[in-house]
């Protein structure tokens, strides 16, 4: 083919895209962040339009999202007001589609540069068949901006500083536009400050290896102008970030350590165990990109790495391709050597995604192009296709969960349920809401209705004041007055997924991706668990027995029922009744931390320290911040293993510094033996009142 026809298949797949892009946009759910970002632009909005007088923008202890630029967020919000749209969320979608598929124009255009409009074609080709990052530029206004900033910067480093004094102020626009964006959406978008220096440093050096020359001019000129460009970018990048605007330097560098660093932890399903975020292995960021990235990008990058010395031709491609490739490394690398707090699969390091996807299709480019013989290209090419066929067919089968996908190497989402996260965004919501309206509106159901949910549905029924929707944790279900649940598959005991146990028998509706219930709409069939917990709190115990037995006859699936149940039998003196209570609920779930605790305190009120140091332990392996197992396996040890015992508060100040009863425990240990440290210890417990 030509290049007049290669522009036309191009400019046509990207007509195509952007309209399937929008679609997949408007047909996405509430994401998991979403009302925390948007209620922050709410207040950045307010700030700005009060002149700063309401400054609830910068108090944000709990969310810390004082330390988001959040551009996209705030300018939505912007439009939003402005132009009174209704439809909120249906419109930051289409604007975040929007951007997603500006990000995926970016890297073709880049793959074009560097290899010409096959190149780029196959760069769209690749992004099409990406799940994971097509689900998230539905819904996603943090990640998939940031990508858009992160690739046009590379590329416009590379534009500005390879040129050779071709449209230079041109160049030099977009990328102080580029880098203020990427910093305006994230402080981590300072590290593209870094690479063009870096970059221009190791430009200035191949240069001077080459000619055994150097001007001094040019490069002191060129050193001005980046100076200029960071400058300028920096200051773009505040104009609408409140915090960044009280201190400009101080605070971009301040937001950037605590985003390294992020302060927020929670739990994940990582190989089939529930972690916390700060303590995974460290391989949990590859290991996530190779399970969910489609096979078909792998062998385009082992492609490229084959072809490699066909592809590097000169110092400039080189050049292009070493930053292109340290643009992808460098990130990961640091994260792991930082031990950062990751979670949520991959989807923060999805910036680095499109310069993955320009290699890959480099790399197949060139394979395509490289065999004489017709067949092998025509085998290739078959191979490529086949591998392709994985990731398309479960976007069509399970529109609009793009985010869902796992490849072949786990054998899909099939093979990674119970051991990874499925909905940990809870797009599910959406859906389950809407069949539960339909639902109500067949069965002639009216308010009041009460609708609970692990996620907020306020949004979905909106338009419906005889259904009132509360947020409750799955697990709590019991102890809340709800009439139906909608559930997204997140935070579900990994055992009760891996059992086939989820969801329960009174689900009235499951949501499906593939084989893989993803979501679940439940209707109560009795409030008796609810009564039994409010005459439970009221200490009316003989009422409460009652109430609790009755509903374990309706309801045997719900480990808090039975875990009252036994609070109930210990104040009734039932002992043994109420352990046996325990076990019952604990083969529902075999890690539920309340209940292992609670048999620990009933072994060491018994008097029988190894069935507790059994529970204490046990806890342990389910969960190694429970701070009250380490407390209880201390208070065991203490007589007969001071040594061990002081190890084991330790380790719980490791992970939880400012957990007074263990500092005070520790104090306590060396009260008779070295009363100095234990004063020591004292005086970090008063400090944290």
């Amino acid at each position: 083919m030509n290049n007049k026809q290669l522009k036309y298949i191009f400019f046509s797949l990207a007509t195509l895209l952007l309209l399937l892009m929008l679609k997949g946009g408007k047909d996405a759910g509430i994401s998991g962040d979403e009302y925390l970002h948007y209620n922050q632009s709410i207040s950045v909005y307010n700030y700005f339009t009060t002149l700063g007088k309401d400054s609830t923008a910068l108090i944000t202890p709990n969310t810390h999202l004082k330390y988001y630029g959040q551009s996209v967020d705030n300018l939505t919000t912007i439009a939003i007001k402005w132009f009174n749209i209704y439809d909120i969320f249906l419109f930051r979608h289409l604007t975040n589609s929007t951007i997603g598929w500006l990000t995926i124009l970016f890297a073709s255009f880049f793959a074009i540069s560097l290899s010409g409009y096959g190149a780029g074609i196959l760069v769209m080709i690749l992004f099409t068949l990406s799940p994971t990052f097509l689900g998230h530029a539905q819904n996603n206004l943090k990640d998939i901006p940031f990508a858009l900033g992160y690739i046009s910067s590379i590329f416009f480093t590379l534009r500005l500083l390879l040129n050779k004094g071709k449209n230079k102020i041109y160049d030099q626009v977009l990328l102080t536009l580029a880098i203020a964006f990427s910093i305006s959406i994230r402080s981590g978008g300072l590290i593209l400050i870094c690479y063009l220096f870096l970059f221009f440093i190791l430009h200035a050096i191949v240069r001077f290896q080459k000619e055994k020359k150097i001007d001094l001019k040019e490069f002191r000129n060129t050193l001005l102008r980046l100076l200029l460009i960071t400058a300028i970018a920096l200051s773009l990048s505040i104009l609408l970030w409140p915090y960044g605007q009280q201190n400009p330097l101080s605070n971009i560098w301040i937001s950037y350590k605590v985003m390294s660093q992020f302060p927020t932890t929670i739990r994940q399903l990582f190989e089939g165990k529930t972690e916390w975020s700060d303590l995974m292995p460290w391989y949990y960021l590859p290991k996530y990109m190779i399970i969910t990235i489609p096979l078909v990008v792998f062998a385009g990058i082992a492609s490229f790495l084959i072809l490699a010395k066909k592809i590097i031709s000169n110092h400039d491609t080189l050049l292009k391709y070493g930053f292109l490739i340290f643009s992808i490394l460098f990130p990961i690398i640091f994260v792991i050597y930082e031990k950062s707090n990751l979670y949520g699969s991959w989807r923060h390091f999805l910036f680095i995604y499109p310069s993955i996807l320009i290699l890959s299709a480099i790399g197949l480019f060139h394979l395509f192009t490289y065999f004489k013989k017709k067949i092998l290209t025509y085998l290739f090419v078959i191979v490529s296709i086949a591998l392709s066929i994985h990731p398309l067919k479960f976007m069509i089968l399970n529109h609009p969960y793009y985010y869902l996908y796992y490849n072949q190497l786990v054998g899909g989402l099939n093979g990674a349920y119970g051991n990874y996260e499925t909905d940990y965004y809870y797009n599910t919501i959406r859906e389950g809401s809407e069949w539960l309206k339909n639902y109500l509106k067949s069965t002639k159901k009216e308010g009041p209705i009460t609708v609970a949910s692990n996620f907020s549905v306020n949004w979905y029924f909106r338009n419906h004041p005889g259904i009132k929707s509360i947020y409750c944790q799955y697990d709590q279900r019991s102890q809340y007055d709800w009439d139906y649940m909608v559930v997204a598959n997140s935070y579900i005991p990994a055992v009760q997924l891996q059992n086939k146990n989820w969801p329960p028998k009174n689900a009235i509706h499951v949501l499906y991706a593939d084989n893989v219930p993803i979501g679940a709409i439940f209707k109560r069939e009795t409030k008796l668990d609810l009564q039994g917990y409010q005459e439970l709190k009221m200490g009316n115990f003989n009422t409460s027995a009652q109430f609790f037995s009755d509903a374990l006859k309706k309801n045997d699936q719900d480990e808090l029922i039975f875990y009252n149940f036994a609070t109930v039998l210990v104040n009734q003196g039932k002992i043994d009744s109420a352990q046996a209570m325990l076990k019952s609920g604990l083969k529902i779930n075999p890690g539920y931390e309340p209940a292992l605790m609670y048999l620990g305190n009933i072994a060491v009120f018994q008097n029988n320290p190894h069935e507790a140091i059994g529970y204490y332990k046990t806890i342990l392996d389910y969960n190694r911040k429970y701070d009250e197992a380490y407390l209880g396996l201390s208070k065991l040890f203490l007589e007969s293993d001071v040594k061990q015992a002081r190890a084991l508060l330790k380790s719980c100040l490791i992970l939880d510094p400012k957990y007074t009863p263990a500092i005070r425990m520790l104090a306590d240990s060396y009260r008779k033996s070295d009363p100095e440290v234990a004063k020591k210890y004292d005086e970090l417990a008063n400090s944290y009142k």
